[in-house]
């Protein structure tokens, strides 16, 4: 009874909800056509490979990034990119990501669409009667905030980043540096698979003849699983052609089988079902074709696969693809993988036609293909359509920044004009949102107004004043500061602001100072969760092929938000004053 029906369902029409999910699509239209990765390919090639410029340039190219999209896609964006930088500096890629989702969630603080908290503390004025904060209200407090973070990560915290041993998972392989990446045999070593790959051949009198690969049942009888076939050529010398693998396909005399399993599995199969196994070759990789590749797929946070075993989504028939491989947590898992329950940050080494993995990077709500072939990236993306979108998101931007129309009406807009210029597709638009996230939203909008109509709101804000208040508007700033910073550490920044937003306007009117300074220290300290792999989906997204563990956030993330709040405290008052 706290809440009308209407109340309660409210926040599915409310312009914020229409505005982030807007946004989300204008910036799978950047992602779409390539911008995006044009951007990270080209930071690739001006930073060089000194260490700190690395840092430097990485954390400040993906917060003018984040000023635009979400934290999380710039992040997914820039990892494959960054991991394979350290790999060319020959420095440990956890030398760089943890900066690099720093800089990410600075990056939120620059503009008004950069994250959802400042559209949210923005709205908390316009329905009091105030003006909004503009688009570039944000622009000098994230510019102070992001020398603050820059500065920190070079002079301190890069020398509390660990630097871990294990190789990070995720390498690309930018145009013309293809050598510079790791090889096919380093990604294989990295999966503890060297020893378990295997050539067979199919001898004129096995048992197996003229059975297909689901009748063989070569997986639930033997644990072997097929990787690729290839027929055994007319005449010595020529090559061998690829078989499809599907579970029709029939096993005919003299085909070569590919196989994934145990020594003593493989010695089994063939001594029952009268196949030979074929000499060593001088490394595993070259059991690869040149059609056939591997790549690296890290779960990203959103992925339908989280919670589920390779079998149960049936992975192989759905993708075309093989899992050779599992990495938790930099710890590769070698026994039973279709078995195995996945998580968020598990990357799997995955093996297939090139045109499958392709494929599978479109897969981006559920992957972040990070370890990919030279000719694959040369195939990649509509970069023809890459200056419309740009033109698109730069219209959007003026038509915010000069007023022309309501913020929503005109992320509608660069939504609608993205997917009718062909950018991506409606299918693509729908996989580039959040729906999450846009759900979250709306359901803690009536959240807010409910702690509003039952007195919630008001009493936190009198207590807030009660404790606070005599020490001036400055210690009621510092106290929404730290407990909106803290809140963000294990919920949703979003979720934090849509309450925390109210109590400031609240706490500001109990005070008699106007409410700008304590609604932006409100969105200025939601985009702060730096102690915390949790709280953010850029600081989860960093933590396995950095090879993190939770003492690393704390121990580089706690410093880095108290001078946040030491910057708010000296620049908000100056800029907003009470």
């Amino acid at each position: 009874g706290l809440l009308t029906p209407t109340e309660a369902l409210a926040g599915f029409s409310d312009p914020i909800v229409l505005i982030i999910a807007g946004l989300f699509v204008v910036g799978g239209g950047l992602f779409q056509t390539g911008v995006a990765d044009a951007m990270g390919y080209w930071l690739s090639k001006i930073a060089g490979n000194n260490p700190l410029i690395l840092l430097v340039t990485i954390m400040g190219a993906v917060a003018v990034l984040s000023a635009f999209m979400t934290s999380t896609g710039a992040v997914a964006i820039f990892l494959p990119v960054v991991v394979n930088m350290a790999w060319r500096a020959k420095i440990s890629p956890s030398k760089l990501l943890l900066p690099l989702a720093y800089g990410s969630l600075i990056g939120g603080m620059l503009t008004l669409i950069g994250t959802p908290p400042n559209i949210v503390a923005s709205n908390q004025l316009t329905i009091h009667g105030l003006p909004p904060f503009g688009f570039f209200t944000f622009t000098p407090v994230g510019l102070f905030m992001l020398a603050i973070g820059i500065g920190f990560m070079a002079l301190f915290g890069r020398r509390l980043l660990p630097e871990r041993e294990q190789r990070a998972t995720g390498q690309v392989r930018p145009p013309n540096e293809a050598a510079e990446a790791p090889t096919s045999q380093e990604l294989l070593n990295a999966y503890a698979l060297p020893g378990k790959l295997f050539r067979m051949r199919v001898r004129s009198t096995s048992p197996l003849i003229g059975a297909t690969l689901a009748e063989a049942e070569l997986n639930t009888r033997y644990q072997i699983t097929v990787l690729e076939l290839q027929t055994w050529p007319e005449r010595e010398g020529l090559p061998l052609p690829a078989v499809p693998v599907a579970p029709q396909t029939v096993i005919e005399a003299h085909t070569i089988l590919h196989v994934r399993g145990a020594p003593q599995d493989v010695a089994r199969l063939a001594r029952e079902q009268d196949f030979g196994i074929l000499p060593d070759t001088s490394n595993d990789a070259q059991l690869l074709s040149k059609e056939i590749g591997i790549a690296e797929a890290l779960l990203t946070p959103r992925s339908r696969l989280i919670n589920h075993t390779l079998k149960q989504v049936h992975f192989r028939d759905k993708y075309g693809v093989t899992v050779l491989g599992i990495q938790r947590l930099g710890t590769p898992l070698t026994e039973n993988l279709g078995d195995t329950t996945l998580r968020f940050g598990d990357t799997l080494l995955v093996q297939g036609p090139w045109e499958k993995i392709h494929l599978l990077r479109e897969e981006n709500r559920d992957f972040v293909v990070v370890g990919e072939s030279r000719e694959m990236l040369e195939a990649q993306r509509t970069y023809e359509r890459a200056p419309i979108a740009i033109a698109v998101m730069l219209g959007m931007l003026l038509l915010m920044v000069f007023d022309v129309m309501e913020g929503v009406t005109a992320v509608l807009l660069a939504a609608a004009a993205m997917i009718l210029s062909g950018c991506l597709t409606v299918e693509d638009a729908h996989r580039s949102m959040n729906w999450e996230s846009v759900i979250l939203m709306a359901g803690m909008l009536p959240l807010a107004t409910a702690l509003q109509n039952t007195g919630g709101i008001t009493f936190i804000a009198e207590l807030l004043s009660a404790s606070l208040g005599s020490w001036g508007p400055l210690a009621i700033l510092a106290g929404l500061f730290v407990l909106t910073s803290t809140f963000s550490l294990f919920i949703s920044n979003t979720a934090t602001t849509v309450v925390m937003a109210p109590i400031a306007y609240q706490a500001a009117t109990a005070l008699g100072v106007a409410p700008q300074a304590l609604i932006m220290a409100v969105a200025m300290a939601a985009s702060t969760c730096f102690a915390s792999p949790i709280g953010s989906s850029s600081n989860t997204l960093v933590l396995g092929p950095g090879g993190y563990r939770f003492e690393d956030y704390v121990r580089i993330g706690l410093p880095l938000q108290l001078l946040m709040l030491l910057g708010a405290l000296l620049l908000l008052p100056l800029l907003f004053p009470f």
